[in-house]
């Protein structure tokens, strides 16, 4: 079986450690030959990467394994770049929260105002990788799971048409594995409908291999429990401010009891409460730097100081095996079914085609197909219009510099509540970000 060289862009996220475990988990599935970790923050990502180079040394020695921040050196010879960055880390993701919260708006790094300031840096730190990737290795296809993933899907598809970008998201997978564990069947025992956009959408079908049909019956239970389950397994949404994102889910039905929700619906449909619950002073980013990034650079470098990844503390990231799902799609042609972020052409009927819609694709070695969901209702299709244009007109106001255009962006987001809060909040993000825009005309 052919090995493959991986690049991980954002070598420094606290997710890294996780990802290399679960590629090592997975080596029988896809074989690596080389490993590489990228980032522009040296220092950060050399943490984690010594700490890594001793867990492959004691654990798949046969792999050479480097971190760096040239990208000459990191995309030369490689056949996949899984990328995960944040432009301007956690103090940046801090103000994207906080800021917006000081005019009573959601403060959220994906959704609303957040999800914008954070998607107008991740557009230039997006297509800076795909540009090395293109010059170094033309033939390597980029695995993007950066959030805000709608506005970097979308910067993608006006910025960088051609270029080979599979943007994929791990919500709904961990969603599945909630309702897999409603239901007492596995993940991979389901096969499910959807349509939506990014953090942004609705599950229509949830059917077994044999053809039965769970809808209704996790219905029945998202509207007692939300997506609670007595089975706690998915690690990276266990933090206190995520179980009450799953509970909410069965508000989210009720709204609309026609079709299983996204989450992430909560802060578009609930925006009021969102904010009546969240503290300005200690934001889900603080919850992350206190929590997730300490237990994972502690774990590094202790690994270090040792000298030894036994008992490391590191742990499989097993719910991002879908990364290597895809990654075997491309490399084998193995028509893997998974929910990709992908151009509309048609996939949803009544929608623009140049959306950006997350709907179920057959993904093989061209890339991924996706499958016809047909017609889709008023009320649905009316949220996720306003919401696609959000996108479109923050990828608008980049190009063009457009200060009118972003106010507008804000303005039309359902999160906020005037033009009058869109234009201070504006001037605040703007302040907050300089040196990570383009400059606003």
């Amino acid at each position: 079986m052919k090995k493959f060289s991986v690049v991980i862009a954002g070598g420094g996220s606290t997710f890294t450690p996780g990802i290399v475990m679960m590629l090592l988990d997975n080596l029988d599935r896809f074989p690596i030959r080389k490993l590489k970790l990228y980032d522009n923050d040296g220092e950060r990502q050399g943490i984690l990467g010594d700490a890594l180079e001793i867990l492959l040394k004691e654990n798949a020695p046969e792999i050479e394994f480097l971190h760096t921040t040239d990208p000459e050196e990191a995309f030369t010879d490689t056949d996949f770049c899984m990328a995960h960055i944040r432009v301007g880390k956690y103090a940046m993701r801090e103000q994207d929260e906080k800021i917006p919260l000081k005019y009573g708006v959601v403060g959220q790094e994906t959704c609303g105002p957040g999800g914008i300031a954070y998607g107008m840096r991740s557009i230039s730190g997006m297509l800076e990788i795909i540009d090395y990737m293109e010059k170094y290795s033309p033939e390597c296809w980029m695995l993007n799971y950066s959030n805000p993933a709608a506005i970097v899907a979308e910067a993608c598809r006006v910025l960088r048409p051609e270029a080979k970008v599979l943007n994929i998201c791990d919500m709904p997978v961990g969603t599945l594995r909630r309702m897999s564990q409603i239901v007492g069947k596995t993940p991979a025992d389901l096969e499910v409908r959807y349509f939506g956009l990014n953090h942004f959408g609705w599950w229509t079908s949830v059917k077994d291999k044999e053809g039965h049909e769970y809808l209704d019956e996790i219905k029945s239970y998202v509207a007692e429990n939300g997506y609670l389950t007595q089975v706690e397994v998915d690690t990276q949404h266990m933090d206190e401010s995520w179980q009450a994102t799953h509970k909410k889910a069965k508000d989210l039905l009720a709204v609309n009891p026609r079709y299983l929700p996204n989450t992430y619906l909560k802060y578009y449909l609930f925006p009021d409460y969102e904010v009546e619950h969240s503290d300005s002073s200690y934001s889900r980013a603080n919850e992350v730097m206190d929590g997730r990034e300490k237990t994972v650079f502690d774990a590094a470098r202790k690994i270090t100081e040792r000298g030894t990844a036994k008992d490391s503390g590191f742990h499989i990231d097993s719910h991002a095996s879908f990364i290597v799902d895809l990654a075997r799609a491309i490399a084998f042609n193995t028509h893997e079914r998974m929910l990709m972020i992908v151009e509309n052409n048609g996939a949803i009927a009544n929608f623009p085609d140049d959306a950006m819609v997350e709907v179920p694709c057959i993904v093989g070695s061209d890339g991924p197909e996706p499958l016809s969901q047909g017609k889709i209702p008023d009320f649905e299709r009316t949220l996720m219009f306003q919401q696609v244009m959000v996108e479109k007109m923050v990828v608008e106001a980049y190009v063009e510099k457009s200060y009118l255009k972003l106010w507008q962006a804000l303005t039309l987001s359902k999160t906020v509540p005037s033009a009058g809060v869109a234009k201070a909040l504006l001037d605040d993000l703007i302040e907050a970000n300089r040196g990570f825009w383009p400059e606003l005309k």
